[in-house]
């Protein structure tokens, strides 16, 4: 079996704890090389999961020509200039959510991409799992008929240290959860957003802890969501809920973003309420797995540029509704 060599830009607690573990779950996947601020933690990750190689900079790693691609799990800052080094040097990137700052951040990297003949894949895990492929299935079945209103919320902790509290960093709710609602929404309703209309409550250190947004669709359709991280402080705490309104009946679902195991959701109809059952395996693995097949066989990354810039579009849009970028 051929198998990509990966190597992993960063020793972010996403990596540690969902990526790396789903890597060496994936098919086709080799653990190739890690890259630390420092080398100290580069080697203690290299220990931990089994890499080949490990690197005190993120350049050592980039410039190496044996690693074939690159998983980024940088903060938000970080993302444009470390996929566009990775792709200038013919590596295939995934790049943790979200992408970019912006849109404009978005193109540039997707220009790149197309100008060195590799891939760029937004790391939106959850969209890999059979839940959300199952939640399609049913709303393009018809079961519930014509889509006209998704709700989606999101909320977790707050935090006493990270970057998402750092403005300067790409921190806040938005960037953090809000995507995943935008994303969720935006492939459950086939239009093209045309009204947008948000808040938020800031920090004092200038990023939203939490937004409220509502959406109109070309087609008629709304959309509203909530996303916060203000649960707590350094708990377990998260809410998570989605609702699915159609002509024929609903759908109601409060299962986790990337959840992975047996889980299920609820259809009501005229004919009453269906309970449908999903068994997820690990996401991370999943996403990793696509990606190796559009590396090895030419296969349609499963995040094409287009979703991702579609969403880029969305949340600049609820940005400018919250005032996020006023000083």
């Amino acid at each position: 079996m051929q198998t990509i060599k990966w190597g992993v830009l960063g020793t972010a607690n996403i990596a540690r704890g969902c990526t790396i573990p789903g890597m060496k779950l994936a098919k086709s996947c080799e653990l190739y090389a890690i890259a630390g601020r420092n080398i100290e933690k580069a080697e203690s990750f290299k220990k931990e999961f089994g890499f080949e190689k490990a690197y005190g900079s993120y350049e050592e790693l980039v410039k190496d020509p044996d690693v074939q691609a690159i998983y980024i799990p940088l903060p938000n800052d970080l993302h444009l200039k470390w996929v566009k080094e990775a792709l200038s040097s013919g590596k295939h990137v995934l790049c943790e959510k979200p992408l970019a700052l912006n849109i404009d951040e978005a193109r540039e990297m997707y220009d790149e991409a197309e100008k060195n003949g590799v891939y760029l894949m937004e790391a939106y895990a959850y969209l890999h799992s059979p839940y959300v492929e199952s939640l399609k299935e049913c709303v393009n079945s018809g079961l519930i008929g014509e889509v006209d209103y998704v709700e989606s919320a999101f909320l977790t902790q707050g935090y006493k240290e990270d970057f998402r509290l750092h403005k300067e960093q790409g921190g806040g709710a938005m960037y953090d959860l809000g995507c995943y609602c935008t994303t969720m929404i935006l492939s459950l309703i086939d239009s093209k957003p045309e009204f947008v209309k948000a808040s938020a409550e800031f920090s004092n250190l200038g990023v939203d802890l939490m937004t409220a947004a509502i959406i109109r669709f070309e087609n008629g359709a709304r959309a509203s969501f909530n996303v916060g991280m203000m649960l707590g402080v350094n708990t377990n705490s998260r809410y998570d809920r989605l609702y699915v309104h159609g002509s024929k009946g609903s759908i109601r679902s409060e299962v986790e973003y990337n959840q992975e195991g047996d889980v299920s959701y609820r259809i009501f109809t005229d004919k009453g309420i269906t309970e449908r059952k999903v068994s997820i395996p690990q996401n991370y693995s999943l996403e990793i797995e696509q990606l190796n097949r559009c590396i090895l066989y030419g296969e349609k990354p499963h995040i094409t540029p287009e979703f991702s810039l579609e969403n880029a579009q969305l949340m600049d849009c609820v940005f400018e509704q919250i005032g996020y970028y006023k000083d």
